[in-house]
């Protein structure tokens, strides 16, 4: 169905196709209502009659639509049309392009810049695991970057609620197969750690400019995810810093045990990579509880031929050179005191100091560690420091850091930050502020901005109009401050109502934000009780609200009704047909309009019955006799004045 020009929900016009996916496809549309661009998901009809499908893209819209974040792709409406059998939801129109689109013109992305794009999906990632929402469908083709460098997530066309189950939906895996993670190709139990595999391989295909698995098959590349290793995106671009590097290997572990729990895991370490590329701070936990740190891979060296060879040099060397074998002995015996020596002297000055393992003191309070850290033999250093995330009291980090299995001297000092909870400010007042100034003041603060778009009749396009929270009130890091920007005044066309009858010309303008203004005036040549003028052009631009004068035609009809009768039905040859059926088929065409059609009736009948019509003065009248391909015409006139109500009236006589 071409859907473009038309009005769905009588509001949103359809203007131009934005895009095409596996179930649905996306227009450009205008929300009348509101007097903004958005973007309408309509299910293909293919679809609309599997009831799977159906539910699937319901809850696309009931997931997404609690989630509000600023990485997030917001949901306006989703509604039902029953004339047309649409499905259709309603969302906010992004300007900019996918990240896939990014990718295929740009290539291998610069890793800073991929690591930005890549803790933005994280950011919305981690909103929707928080609201119990997996995606399972984390693409570069369901990210958009803005013209701005905002990513947003989009497509939440197969995320599902978690509840009592997340095994794939009716055994089949659903996704894109070149990002989906290992149990998505077994079809097993998927969650949080299933959407940052997906993320890894995003991040992979930035970095690289491919991804990790590719086959002639979609099978093939499923069997890949879950069988082989990918080469570290270190081999292909060696540009790569190293922690960034162990970021996507972590990510991408097959065991999701063995990768980040949790998008807000994963944030912190790309924050840290962020400022320390090259740092050593990525760690997996393996299945037996051990830690391995992921390195950049070193070329081996020291094969067993190399090893022969040098072993056969080595025996050549002291056969011609048999000195070398005596001054070999004694620096031998020269070590050997020297060690003695050392042994001696760390004994006599009281022995080396006893070793103790790190303890792990993170998010943990003074009370807890101080205990701990005496029965450790080490001394405590603090300090304080704001911070969004951890709660005020508890240690936001700790020098040296907490490493398994490694260990300091007794004695040592560890030097901890304990928080002081997120920085408390005045809320300044945004109102009569630009919103470009809003959202650099909101920056500062570490404040979340949501915006919200509200037409206004005083207040220029731009400017904040409301706030929701009073100036001079204390916030801290994180909070959400909700302002109103002013749209400016509220357009809308002007539709044409001339023909219609006062309360649809009346309801018309009123579904177009504007008001009516209904005057009556008299002219019996034009038809009674309709429209015949407008004081606004259609088509015309003008303020929501606009007062259009209609004039409405009203005036007394003394209209008769009368009964018609045919005098004679008359006989129609028809050569080509040579029943003897003498059946007709009667049509009654009075002042241009039909008043009986296809009536049935038979040659020669006399006063056939033509049913009622009502009017004033001269009736045009015009009846069809038709026989197979043969029709006869019939004219006559009557003028209705001259007969009594519910009279009878005879035309057609021969």
């Amino acid at each position: 169905m071409n859907l473009i020009g038309k009005i769905i929900g009588n509001r949103y016009e359809i203007l131009e196709e934005a895009g095409n996916g596996g179930m649905a496809e996306v227009f450009k549309a205008k929300d009348h209502v509101l007097n903004r661009y958005v973007a309408v998901k309509v299910l293909k009809d293919e679809y609309t009659t599997d009831s799977d499908f159906i539910k699937r893209f319901n809850t696309e819209a009931q997931s997404a639509a609690g989630l509000s974040h600023a990485n997030i792709v917001s949901i306006y409406d989703v509604g039902f049309e029953e004339e047309n059998n649409l499905y259709y939801i309603v969302m906010e129109l992004v300007k900019g392009k996918t990240l896939k689109q990014i990718i295929k013109k740009d290539g291998i992305i610069s890793w800073k810049w991929a690591v930005n794009i890549a803790m933005q999906i994280a950011s919305a990632l981690e909103e929707a695991h928080k609201n119990g929402i997996v995606h399972r469908d984390i693409k570069p083709h369901n990210i958009i970057i803005t013209e701005d460098g905002v990513a947003k997530v989009t497509d939440f066309g197969i995320a599902k609620a978690v509840s009592n189950s997340t095994i794939t939906a009716f055994g089949t895996t659903i996704g894109s197969v070149h990002y989906f993670s290992p149990e998505q190709a077994k079809g097993g139990i998927t969650d949080a750690k299933s959407d940052l595999y997906s993320l890894g391989v995003v991040m992979y295909e930035m970095l690289t400019g491919k991804v990790p698995f590719d086959a002639d098959t979609p099978v093939s590349v499923a069997l890949k995810h879950m069988q082989e290793e990918a080469d570290e995106p270190i081999k292909l671009n060696p540009d790569i810093p190293t922690a960034v590097n162990q970021i996507v290997v972590k990510a991408m572990r097959k065991d999701p045990s063995e990768r980040y729990q949790s998008a807000t895991e994963m944030l912190k370490d790309l924050a840290k990579a962020l400022k320390d590329p090259d740092g050593d701070f990525v760690i997996i936990e393996n299945k037996d509880g051990e830690y391995t740190r992921v390195m950049k891979a070193v070329d081996g060296k020291g094969k067993k031929e190399d090893k022969d060879n040098n072993d056969k040099k080595k025996k050549n060397f002291f056969k011609e050179h048999p000195k070398a074998k005596i001054a070999l002995f004694i620096l031998g015996l020269v070590l050997l005191f020297v060690l003695v020596f050392a042994i001696t002297k760390i004994a006599l000055d009281g022995g080396i100091s006893k070793k103790v393992e790190i303890p792990n003191l993170v998010n943990k309070t003074i009370e807890e560690v101080e205990g701990e850290l005496k029965s450790l033999n080490l001394k405590l250093e603090k300090t304080e420091a704001a911070s969004p995330d951890v709660e005020e009291g508890k240690i936001i980090s700790q020098t040296p850091e907490f490493k398994q299995g490694e260990k300091i001297k007794e004695g040592e000092t560890i030097k901890v930050v304990v928080s002081k909870g997120p920085e408390t400010s005045e809320l300044p007042s945004f109102i009569g502020k630009k919103i470009e100034e809003v959202r650099e003041l909101a920056t500062e603060l570490g404040i979340e901005l949501v915006e919200e778009i509200k037409n206004n009749n005083t207040v220029e396009a731009g400017y904040v109009i409301a706030q929701d929270i009073n100036e001079g009130t204390l916030v801290k890091s994180g909070d959400k401050v909700t302002v109103q920007i002013s749209a400016g005044t509220a357009k809308t066309k002007v539709p044409y109502v001339i023909g219609m009858d006062e309360g649809t010309a009346n309801a018309t303008l009123v579904n177009a934000n504007l008001k009516a203004k209904v005057t009556y005036v008299t002219d019996e040549e034009k038809e009674n009780g309709k429209v015949i003028s407008q004081s606004v052009v259609s088509g015309e631009e003008v303020a929501e609200g606009t007062e259009v004068e209609i004039k409405v035609n009203k005036f007394e009809e003394n209209k008769k009704t009368v009964r018609l009768f045919l005098t004679k039905v008359p006989k129609v040859e028809d050569p080509s047909n040579t029943s003897t059926d003498n059946t007709v088929i009667i049509t009654v065409i009075v002042n241009g309009k039909t008043t009986v059609n296809g009536k049935s009736s038979t040659i020669g009948k006399d006063y056939e019955d033509l049913g009622t019509i009502t009017g004033t003065g001269i009736q045009k009248i015009e009846i069809k006799i038709t026989k197979g391909s043969m029709t006869k015409t019939i004219t006559d006139e009557i003028n209705i004045d001259e007969y009594d109500e519910n009279a009878e009236c005879y035309v057609g006589a021969q």
